[in-house]
């Protein structure tokens, strides 16, 4: 009976022991400092507050101020350089979208001062011009403005050696890397369209350009070939050596004293 008793006494002083000792680490644990959490250094810096399409004038209650972390924000407006910003930019016009809650950067509208759209969003010393397309010359109506275009032209030649025989048809890339301002009068995509099919492109070229644009209308037809996102603004660092190919390839042939060049077909 005794031995049971001390048994009994014993179990219940390790219990008591293992609880005062659990205890006192909760205590500790609780105590234990808390880490202190770093504070972002943050401005004010001017958003749009829905989207903005290609072409679209800022109206008042198109921007709004938002919370953004100081480091990132150099090259944003910040309330507290420009309080009257919001204000200041109302009636640009953006020459690149903008989506909801992105920072207004200048580079990306411009003042019309009284112009018209395409005129304000043309760069300095570039000119803009028309050709009709269709469905069939024109991608399949996927052309949407501010993609890059390869311009073709192709040309249809009577054979002078024999009456009757097939024509030659030539094609070659006259403009490359060329920007769609717009298609039709649509400078953007609506009601959620991810296509726009229309009859006229609208092409922003040099002055140069145009004239060989204008040229070429008027000795072919006229076909668009959409170039890939990935290389749409790449160098043209090779253009001039595929000139030279091009011209490695042609065949110059005199008929009736008259000389004329063809393209070698491999």
């Amino acid at each position: 009976m005794m031995t049971a008793r001390i048994v009994v006494l014993a179990i219940a002083l390790s219990a008591g022991g293992v609880a005062a000792y659990l205890v006192s680490n909760t205590d500790k644990q609780q105590q234990a400092p808390a880490t202190p959490v770093v504070q972002l250094s943050t401005v004010e810096v001017l958003v749009a507050k829905a989207d903005i399409g290609l072409g679209q004038a800022i109206k008042p209650g198109d921007l709004l101020w938002q919370t953004w972390p100081e480091a990132a924000s150099n090259i944003f407006i910040r309330r507290g350089d420009r309080p009257d910003a919001a204000n200041q930019l109302v009636g640009s016009i953006a020459r690149a979208p903008f989506i909801t809650g992105e920072p207004i950067r200048e580079q990306k509208l411009v003042k019309a001062d009284g112009s018209g759209f395409m005129a304000a969003i043309l760069p300095a010393g570039m000119r803009a011009i028309s050709t009709e397309i269709s469905p069939e010359t024109g991608a399949g109506g996927f052309i949407l403005p501010n993609d890059r275009v390869d311009v073709i032209l192709s040309r249809r030649d009577k054979n002078p050696d024999r009456a009757g025989g097939p024509d030659s048809v030539s094609s070659e890339i006259i403009l490359s890397n060329i920007r769609v301002l717009a298609i039709d009068q649509a400078p953007k995509e609506k009601d959620g369209q991810n296509t726009v099919v229309g009859r006229t492109a609208t092409l922003e070229l040099k002055p140069e350009q145009a004239e060989t644009l204008t040229r070429a209308r008027q000795s072919g037809s006229l076909a668009l070939a959409l170039r890939s996102i990935a290389d749409a603004n790449a160098a043209e660092a090779n253009n001039a050596d595929n000139k030279a190919s091009r011209r490695g390839n042609s065949v110059e042939i005199i008929r009736y004293g008259v000389s004329s060049s063809q393209t070698a077909q491999k």
